[in-house]
């Protein structure tokens, strides 16, 4: 199965277009965990085990592991994930990017070393720091397009011409992820919940990829309107939050409490659609 196919299975299997992010920082962990880096892995497998049938996705983000050499514990956590929720897929939140044989080192890090479904990518060093994860048959690959960051402005917004209707720069990212460098229709992007107005845009421009959407929640992103802006019933949108679903609690009952802002967030995307 591809890793679009059993995205498409999980939103419809668990009736979701909720990514859940797992950024785990120990000090924000509940009493009993909290400042034990050695007990990411129970922090974030008790999260899983409250919203595997709420989530289209897991996002892990590789820095929250590797900060803390805990890269053992992603390892492991991707295990359980195979474990009690087969169905759903692990997007590894890596935003890599380099060329030539150092990119497909990470990508043999991303789909052989963790088992990942897919990975996030930096477009910018071009195509050839893409293609060594497309190699990987089945796997998927989001790459930054409009991202929530008010700095994304200092590049993606900038226009490639001096003319006016010159394309953005991520409307050009948008462009070539849609068209020739989605060899085998592994590519999907990366657009901020924060850009309601560019999610919008970017849609229009790649109509039939998937969209991973940061921002919702801590961030301040508004889930209505960014399922209003992206959502397609041919084209799954990935919204994503982290900290507001992991850190609902700083009690015994935070799995419990995770599960209660997941099931609020899906219900507030799924009102959404148009």
């Amino acid at each position: 199965m591809t890793f679009l196919e059993m995205l498409r299975g999980a939103q419809e299997r668990n009736g979701s277009m909720l990514c859940v992010g797992l950024d785990p920082e120990p000090k924000r962990f509940p009493a009993g965990l909290r400042g034990d880096a050695s007990r990411i892995h129970e922090f974030c497998a008790r999260i899983v085990d409250a919203t595997a049938d709420l989530a289209i996705a897991f996002k892990p983000q590789i820095a929250y592991f590797a900060a803390h050499r805990a890269e053992d514990q992603l390892e492991k956590l991707i295990a359980h994930m195979r474990r009690v929720a087969p169905h759903v897929p692990v997007i590894l939140d890596a935003k890599r990017g380099d060329i030539g044989s150092t990119a497909e080192q990470y990508a043999i890090e991303a789909f052989e070393r963790y088992g990942a479904d897919a990975v996030t990518l930096s477009p910018f060093m071009g195509f050839d720091s893409v293609a060594p994860y497309l190699k990987h048959e089945g796997k998927g690959a989001f790459l930054l397009c409009r991202t929530s960051n008010p700095g994304g402005d200092d590049l993606q917004n900038q226009r490639l011409g001096s003319v006016e209707g010159s394309p953005l720069l991520y409307e050009h990212v948008a462009r070539l992820a849609q068209g020739p460098w989605n060899l085998n229709g592994q590519l999907g992007l990366v657009v901020g919940a924060t850009y309601p107005n560019e999610i919008e845009r970017v849609r229009a421009i790649a109509p039939t990829l998937p969209l991973l959407i940061p921002g919702v929640g801590a961030q301040g992103g508004d889930a209505v309107a960014t399922v209003r802006a992206g959502w397609r019933a041919d084209a799954p949108i990935v919204v994503n939050s982290s900290r507001a679903i992991l850190y609902a609690s700083s009690g015994e009952d935070f799995a419990q409490a995770a599960r209660r802002e997941a099931e609020k967030t899906r219900a507030a995307l799924e009102a959404a659609k148009p």
